[in-house]
């Protein structure tokens, strides 16, 4: 008989919690015990609910999946599956490590898998093994971090995108604005879009705010291609140089005001 999971996921987004959710109750016998908003929750709840495995986000603001790991100690983790939004730079160093993870939007039968490794290692004797790939994936995760080679996720000033070809480096100044698309975020850029695996949070946490403002919910726009921002009955809509309206949302509305203050573009 399989031994009831308790279960604790971590994800700056609720629509991917709430999927993960449904995944895991797809799959008995397992019981989440916990989600958690960012990284600081998620070293909370791990005391707090001692869970046998964390479906663990990789990019999230503040305190990412990596510096969880880190702040805990890789010898002190549960079983770790990591989920990521892009799957490129990351999913490289995961299958070099033996690690699990999982890239959004996850499957039914990807989780499945990836489930059923975990229950497969969840015994003494793969234990030490799992913590020493956990350690020198994290280790190698930072020194990325330091010398630039994780160059896929978006620094702030640059965003690599997947292609059929390969990969398209932009630099974040020539995108326009950014729209939310369920688990993806489409890129506008001079007339162009491009999709990427991630949140347009995770994206907004990333991005040099001041160059960037989150005008509403799903839209992120470029402060430099702002031509006019009009009042639209009770809301107010933002006019992109090339003539695109992005809504703005009422509570935004003195945001993205005072962003374009502080650059001198008047509001």
């Amino acid at each position: 008989m399989k031994r009831d999971l308790r279960v604790l996921i971590v994800d700056d987004e609720p629509l991917a919690r709430r999927g993960l959710r449904q995944l895991v109750a797809r799959h008995p016998p397992c019981t989440v015990v916990g989600e958690c908003r960012n990284g600081r929750e998620a070293l909370q709840m791990l005391d707090a609910t001692a869970p046998d495995l964390v479906f663990l986000d990789v990019q999230m603001p503040e305190l990412d999946g990596f510096g969880v790991i880190r702040a805990r100690g890789p010898e002190r983790m549960p079983a770790v599956v990591f989920v990521t939004a892009y799957d490129a730079y990351a999913v490289r160093a995961f299958e070099a490590h033996a690690v699990d993870y999982l890239v959004k939007p996850v499957t039914d039968a990807r989780f499945g898998a990836a489930l059923a490794r975990v229950r497969e290692r969840l015994d003494g004797r793969q234990a030490l093994a799992l913590t020493r790939r956990l350690r020198a994936l994290v280790a190698e995760s930072g020194e990325a971090g330091r010398d630039g080679r994780a160059a896929p996720f978006l620094d702030g000033r640059r965003v690599v995108v997947p292609t059929a070809a390969g990969e398209l480096v932009l630099e974040a100044g020539e995108i326009d604005w950014i729209a939310a698309d369920d688990y993806y975020a489409e890129l506008h850029v001079r007339g162009k879009r491009h999709k990427v695996r991630e949140s347009l949070g995770s994206l907004a946490a990333r991005l040099e705010t001041s160059h960037f403002v989150r005008v509403h919910r799903s839209a992120i726009v470029n402060l430099e291609r702002v031509r006019e921002v009009r009042n639209a009955g009770e809301h107010a809509v933002v006019i992109l140089a090339d003539g695109t309206t992005v809504p703005v949302s009422r509570r935004r509305r003195e945001v993205i005001a005072s962003a374009l203050r502080r650059l001198g573009r008047g509001g």
